[in-house]
């Protein structure tokens, strides 16, 4: 997603104006806007228009619209991201107060005021801006000559440069051969330098038929060494050699659905939410003081600094209601500063489900508590009740014995 410009005050108010550049932008989209945004845009309306002869077209025209956000509708497999609500600007198309919808498109700029852009948000946006940020496995597919460099995110396969080299065949010449296709892998491995950040990716899958994988990774490793080249050396064992039936950039999908390769990518990020659901469910039933779940007991632990890793879905984040966004705001901010990990999940996938049937929000405790089975407030009430209970047992006593 590209950002032209921003501004926000000190309490967190003001505008973010950026463009959706590829379908995964729309996804985020969808978690940064929320009711009550104001969200400008191009808009497309039919309107009818009466000719000199008295026929009557109905002509689509474009026009910039302004809307209050009352609905969002995304869909996810269509990748459409539509937002209804009341327009705040009237213009010669629409009169203010009218509803409308926007849709949100590719390659098309969009203005968004908040009332507070929080950390989650600005998190998101900061996430969206840089997609290398949020992918944590990388994969080249090759064959000899060929091959594609992507990062992998959670909802998408992004393809960072497709490399061409022209190698004459082996039975024609071997050491042009040899030249070229040592041309083509320093190709590959400098493409690697530049595109991936070894401090964020966990595994880089090598893929191809035949040999031409290996041969790739022999090389970067010599080179390497030789050159010394600390971004190879220090990170040989995230280099994963898979097969693949041909190089084509679709061999990903094939490669990604390989066992061997899914248990390797049991490190990278949404492998990981869903490690830590389980291991979530494990302490619940081995040691249920170290697990709680549910907004009340999880601040409870929270305030105890209690909490190791907390797991929360983005869905609580989209909550219409500024106090209760703000409350799961300032729980993450909480856990965070007391050193605590936090495990943000997506309530499109199945594992953001599972922990929604929880209430959404959960913990690992870094120490056993009591679970507190009442409110506070309610504890003193019933405090106060039975002292109120007591009291009169006394007075009552106290006026027998007068009697």
């Amino acid at each position: 997603m590209k950002i032209h410009g921003r501004s926000i005050e000190k309490n967190g108010e003001g505008y973010v104006a950026v463009t959706p550049e590829i379908p995964e932008d729309l996804w985020h989209l969808y978690h940064i806007i929320t009711e009550k945004d104001q969200v400008k845009g191009v808009a497309v309306r039919k309107v009818q228009k009466e000719s000199s002869t008295g026929s009557i077209t109905n002509d689509r025209v474009k026009f910039t619209l302004t809307i209050s956000v009352e609905k969002i509708d995304f869909d996810p497999q269509g990748g459409a991201l539509r937002l209804s609500g009341k327009n705040v600007i009237e213009n010669k198309f629409i009169k203010q107060g009218q509803h409308h919808t926007l849709e949100i498109e590719i390659n098309r700029k969009i203005t968004i005021v908040k009332q507070e852009w929080d950390m989650i948000f600005l998190k998101r946006l900061e996430e969206a801006a840089d997609l290398a940020k949020a992918a944590d496995v990388a994969a080249i597919v090759l064959t000899e000559g060929k091959s594609h460099l992507c990062l992998l995110t959670n909802h998408m396969t992004i393809e960072k440069q497709k490399i061409e080299k022209s190698i004459p065949k082996k039975r024609y010449s071997a050491e042009s051969h040899e030249k070229n296709l040592n041309k083509f892998f320093e190709a590959n491995m400098q493409a690697i330098l530049r595109n991936i950040d070894f401090n964020i990716v966990k595994c880089v899958i090598l893929a191809s038929p035949g040999f031409v994988k290996d041969q790739l990774l022999s090389y970067m490793l010599k080179e390497a060494a030789i050159r010394e080249i600390k971004e190879i050396t220090q990170n040989k064992e995230k280099f994963m050699l898979v097969h693949s039936n041909h190089g084509h950039l679709h061999a990903i999908k094939e490669v990604l659905a390989d066992e061997q390769v899914q248990n390797r990518l049991v490190d990278t990020k949404a492998a990981g939410e869903v490690r830590s659901l389980n291991d979530f469910y494990q302490v619940l039933n081995k040691d249920s003081d170290r697990a709680f779940y549910g907004p009340k007991h999880v601040i409870l632990a929270n305030e105890q600094g209690a909490i190791d890793t907390l797991l929360i879905t983005d869905e609580l984040f989209r909550s219409s209601d500024i106090l209760t966004r703000k409350k799961y705001v300032s729980l993450v901010e909480s856990v965070q500063n007391a050193g605590g990990n936090v495990k943000i999940f997506s309530g499109l996938h199945v594992s953001g489900q599972q922990l929604g049937q929880l209430s959404g929000v959960a913990a690992i405790l870094r120490f056993p508590l009591p679970h507190i089975d009442q409110d506070p407030e309610e504890d003193t009430t019933e405090e106060q009740s039975s002292s109120e209970s007591e009291s009169e047992s006394d007075e009552e006593s106290g006026d027998e014995s007068d009697e």
